[in-house]
């Protein structure tokens, strides 16, 4: 029985020989090394077996040198089948396209859904969506995921507090959250401005308090810059209540105070550097991927780069709502080079002056206005340049301080 296994996929033919002793025949052909199976005998002059398609011409040889006449009945196994189907060509292209063009609008956006946000902003996210390519007709593979369609909204729309992105078969499902402004929050308690660090005033804006400080100040941290207690003058206050008993009238201080000040920054910078870069040209490539095992589609030819940088985004491919255990993966691949610079002193500098700014900045939030000072301490060391730097600063140095009422 292990001999007949897979005669299916190889094709197999019924013969019927006819002649005296029918089944000597099939003696010979096993003494061949032809494989029958499934022999009959029909009558005294006649039987049936099975041979393998490979072995019909191995047979007529065979014939040729007997006087036995022999038969070929039923065809069976896949070369068949196959050559049956290849006669009805027009139904096997028809079922083929059929198929493909199910897949094709199965992964075509057909609808984009937004709700949970005012006809202005739905306005907004319908708008960006059509720059993203994100509309009715457009094909999901050059779409990027709901994650990315996610930051780019939240990044181009500030009105956005969140939202999310559902892809359902064909179609996109949007939620979003609108930032809401707060007018009036809980009544604050009575409290000061102070200095949170050193520094020059340099200008300031209250909208509710006793500024205590002018232009030019010097102020050093803690001081009192804005106080939460109306009225006149510290000194006309206190005499006023020392005779009257009267209480001060209390708020809670708001402001801004623009200060002058300056921070030291230490940076190490070396005259010679390596980086990448990328050349800006690129090639892209487009696979079927059914598992492990990945078929090229378009752009066979393989870019001669010497260094590349490889990009890759994997969709999968839907048929109606089912999800296919097949996806569509597009490569591009970037050419990419290697840079060795060297750079003189004074541009070893100015690297390392934009470098501390630049951290600098990242610490102190986009509100602070960073300006180069001055180079403090100098030293060159390995082919290092050492630099200590100081900055001058503009940003608010005001910070709460809340007013402790005695009895």
């Amino acid at each position: 029985m292990k001999q007949t296994q897979g005669v299916f996929f190889a094709g197999y033919v019924t013969i019927k020989v006819s002649g005296h002793h029918p089944e000597l025949f099939f003696d010979l052909c096993a003494r061949k090394g032809i494989m029958v199976w499934s022999i009959k005998k029909v009558s005294k002059t006649e039987c049936t077996g099975n041979i393998k398609l490979k072995d019909i011409s191995d047979v007529k040889a065979l014939r040729r040198k007997t006087i036995y006449k022999i038969a070929f009945r039923n065809k069976k196994g896949l070369p068949f089948f196959t050559n049956k189907l290849l006669y009805r060509k027009p139904l096997i292209i028809g079922l083929v396209l059929s198929l493909l063009f199910v897949t094709y609008l199965s992964n075509m956006v057909w609808s984009v859904n937004v709700k949970g946000v005012n006809s202005e902003i739905q306005k907004k996210i319908e708008n960006q969506l059509d720059e993203y390519g994100i509309q009715p007709g457009a094909l999901k593979f050059n779409i990027g995921s709901p994650g990315e369609i996610q930051q780019k909204l939240l990044n181009d729309i500030p009105e956005l507090l969140w939202v999310g992105v559902t892809e359902k078969g064909t179609t996109y499902h949007l939620e979003g959250v609108e930032k809401t402004i707060v007018e009036e929050g809980e009544k604050l308690s009575p409290r000061n401005l102070v200095a949170k660090k050193e520094g020059v005033i340099v200008e300031y804006y209250i909208s509710k308090g006793q500024p205590m400080i002018k232009i030019n100040d010097v102020v050093k941290k803690g001081d009192l810059l804005v106080s939460g207690e109306l009225g006149k003058s510290q000194e006309e206050e206190d005499k006023e209540e020392d005779k009257k008993g009267t209480k001060k009238q209390l708020v809670a201080a708001e402001g801004e105070i623009i200060a002058k000040t300056w921070y030291k920054s230490n940076v190490t910078i070396p005259l010679e550097t390596n980086y990448e870069v990328l050349t800006g040209d690129n090639k892209k490539k487009y696979y079927l991927r059914f598992g492990d095992f990945m078929v090229p589609v378009w752009g066979f030819k393989s870019p001669e780069y010497k260094e590349i940088q490889l990009e890759a985004s994997d969709r999968s491919v839907n048929f109606f709502k089912w999800e296919l255990p097949i996806s569509f993966v597009k490569q591009t691949i970037h050419e990419k080079e290697k840079v060795k610079e060297k750079r003189t002193k004074d541009e070893a500098k100015a690297a390392a002056i934009k470098q501390a700014k630049k951290e600098l900045q990242q610490k102190l939030g986009k509100d602070a206005e960073i300006t180069f000072g001055k180079v403090l301490q100098e030293s060159m060391e390995s082919g290092k340049v050492k630099l200590t730097l100081s900055f001058d600063v503009l940003e608010d140095i005001a910070k709460s301080q809340p007013i402790v009422q005695g009895d």
